[in-house]
């Protein structure tokens, strides 16, 4: 389906033709730009209501900043759609999240103008700081640098930590501050409070006024002077003290808030900030799904709401007449609240994603027991550290790429000092049209090297619900990691009773007597579809759900490789220091001889596309799973004319 867009946004190919138009025009811009964003999700996909937000703000800085010779970064990247479609990528944003397409984050070998590659939040202060530091060095004077960061993105402890340094840094830095109380789920914490009160505040509001009138705002734009900018200075701190704003505490000169929808006062206040030397923070108000009344109402649905009609907002969804199985995330969520209606220690914890990891069933039928912590995952680590000590068992759902980011607090915190912890990775193996910034693939590799650890992975549903039973159990007493993908798991009927596994057991699938398969997690499954093919061909492969990766079950891979000279191993995961890693060590130590292929996520980066495409591309879907055990049997394979 070709989408057109309007006639403005039509001619514009990159930012220099948009800085051709006027400025009474941008307000025609900004809704040929809204309107092709729209058409193009609803009918293709991805994320959707954070780019509605923000673009007027997308068009003000294009047109008035060089780009790219200014320095534009955005943080996380899920806002970034106006600004790929304003720098050249217009025709083929069609391509956004497609396998071998556009990817859905600013990415640096995509185009000059994404000068960051995101995905994680609470990066672009610290990456703008950098440049502009380098810019300082270089003596690039006239070089401008500009980290636009949301709020629910600022309560990071990163952010924070590149305020504190942005302030004395004395580099040419503008943050904006995109205000909209939203980052996937609605903010939470004293930011979010503190936000609020700055944009309601009668203190604020004169401040606000104060400054616009001294910038000549009213009625009438004027550029900016040095000594403006001392005056403009003595202003803010004569309005509001240093001690109770908190920006200008860390040595920012704060600006707003402003309505980050009005396209004239955006423009108009941009080009007078390019002109005041120094780090500064403009505050800006926004609605995240501005210009689509269902988006703007229900932000957390329409963050990325799959395929819809754009006239009656239905978000269209599969229609199947059979019982399907559940996410396994949902799994999650609904197991927690059954495990804590028997075990009064429970708790839950997540950085910022409820909905995501499904928490959220728990956070409203027990609020007092579960919590969104905001985008802090360092912070979501050692405060269940912090709750472990006192006796509580908590669960603290993380996806796994950003479990990356506590690594520290995961070591430090929870597995030296052996407290019982469970980490529940979401996500975990390759995500799909995130991509590599979200892509679970390193947290075996990076956990099976912590001691006192239990890493696992169910097959299906019913043994992750036997897994989180288990880890909660009084007689667990060390930290214990339960992974598991995103998307369906394979059971419709999965609520089944609870039942104790021994940590560090396997279990047999199937007998063979050709070619071992050993597969971790949810993979299985494919060597399930596997061992079918091969059967076709007269082989007869057998499968092992090895359910742990630390500790391994040894007894059964004795058994294994006394009976077979030729392995595979399975994995949803990198394979450098993954499963199949921890597999050839055994083997190694115990002195046994086989032939072993080691499938799984290999030794690069994986970019987007669906699951499916990027298993195939890996290798260990059924198909390859199948191919590879008919390489490795091919002395055995008979061939018919």
């Amino acid at each position: 389906m070709n989408i057109t867009p309007g006639p403005l946004l039509g001619k514009i190919e990159t930012p220099t033709d948009l800085r051709k138009l006027s400025k009474e025009q941008l307000h025609e811009v900004s809704e040929e730009l809204r309107q092709f964003i729209i058409d193009v999700v609803s009918v293709h996909g991805g994320h959707f209501a954070a780019s509605l937000g923000v673009i007027e703000l997308t068009v003000a800085l294009h047109y008035v900043f060089n780009t790219p010779y200014d320095q534009l970064v955005w943080d996380v990247g899920h806002q970034a759609y106006g600004h790929k479609i304003l720098t050249g990528r217009r025709d083929v944003f069609h391509t956004n999240r497609k396998y071998k397409g556009l990817s859905g984050f600013p990415k640096r070998d995509e185009s000059p103008y994404d000068t960051f590659g995101v995905g994680h939040s609470s990066t672009s202060i610290s990456a703008a700081l950098g440049m502009a530091i380098a810019s300082k060095y270089k003596g690039e004077a006239d070089r401008q640098h500009i980290a636009v960061i949301g709020d629910g993105a600022m309560t990071a402890g990163m952010a924070f930590e590149a305020l504190n340094h942005a302030g004395v840094a004395n580099a040419n830095v503008l943050i904006i501050l995109n205000d909209n109380c939203m980052s996937i789920d609605p903010n939470v914490g004293a930011l979010k409070e503190y936000l609020t009160d700055i944009t309601t505040s009668p203190t604020y509001n004169k401040l606000r006024d104060d400054v616009w009138h001294m910038l000549g705002k009213l009625p009438i734009g004027k550029r900016f002077t040095r000594d403006m900018a001392s005056k403009l200075e003595a202003s803010l701190k004569g309005v509001v003290s240093s001690s109770s704003n908190l920006f200008e505490a860390l040595k920012l000169r704060y600006f707003g808030p402003i309505d980050g929808h009005n396209i004239i006062k955006l423009v108009d206040t941009l080009q007078d900030l390019k002109d005041i030397p120094g780090p500064k923070l403009l505050h800006i108000v926004t609605t995240k799904g501005k210009g689509y009344a269902l988006a703007e109402k229900d932000q957390t649905t329409w963050h990325a709401p799959g395929l819809f009609d754009k006239i009656t907002g239905e978000i269209f969804k599969k229609v199947v007449e059979t019982p399907q199985p559940p996410k396994y995330q949902d799994v999650f969520g609904h197991t927690l609240i059954e495990l804590a209606e028997l075990n009064k220690t429970i708790m839950g914890i997540t950085p910022a994603m409820p909905s995501g990891s499904s928490l959220k069933f728990m956070m409203e039928q027990m609020p007092d027991r579960a919590f969104d912590v905001g985008i802090c995952e360092q912070h979501a680590v050692t405060l269940s550290a912090g709750l472990a000590t006192q006796g509580m068992r908590v669960f603290c759902n993380i996806y796994s790429s950003f479990f990356q980011r506590a690594y520290d607090q995961a070591l430090h915190d929870v597995a030296i000092q052996k407290l019982p912890v469970v980490f529940c990775l979401d996500r975990a193996g390759v995500v799909g049209e995130d991509g590599p910034t979200h892509h679970g693939a390193y947290d075996i590799a990076y956990m099976r090297c912590v001691p006192n650890v239990i890493i696992s992975a169910p097959m299906n549903e019913e043994e992750m619900r036997n897994l989180m039973y288990t880890a909660q159990l009084p007689t667990m007493q060390q930290p214990f990691v339960i992974r598991y993908p995103r998307g369906q798991g394979v059971m419709p009927e999965w609520r089944q009773p609870f039942k104790e596994i021994k940590i560090g057991t396997g279990r047999k699938i199937r007998s063979g007597k050709d070619i071992a398969i050993l597969s971790l997690g949810h993979p299985g499954n494919f060597v399930t579809e596997a061992c079918k093919e091969l059967l076709a061909d007269g082989l007869q492969p057998a499968h092992y759900d090895m359910r742990f990766v630390k500790p391994l079950d040894e007894a059964l891979l004795h058994e294994i490789f006394s009976e077979f000279d030729k392995v595979i191993t399975v994995e949803d995961a990198a394979i450098t220091g993954g499963f199949g890693s921890a597999i050839l060590e055994f083997m190694a130590q115990h002195g046994y001889k086989a032939s072993v292929r080691i499938l799984g996520i290999p030794d690069r980066i994986i970019e987007h596309g669906k699951p499916e495409d990027l298993h195939r591309e890996c290798g260990y879907d059924a198909t390859g799973i199948a191919k590879v055990a008919r390489e490795m049997l091919k002395d055995k394979i008979t061939v018919t004319a």
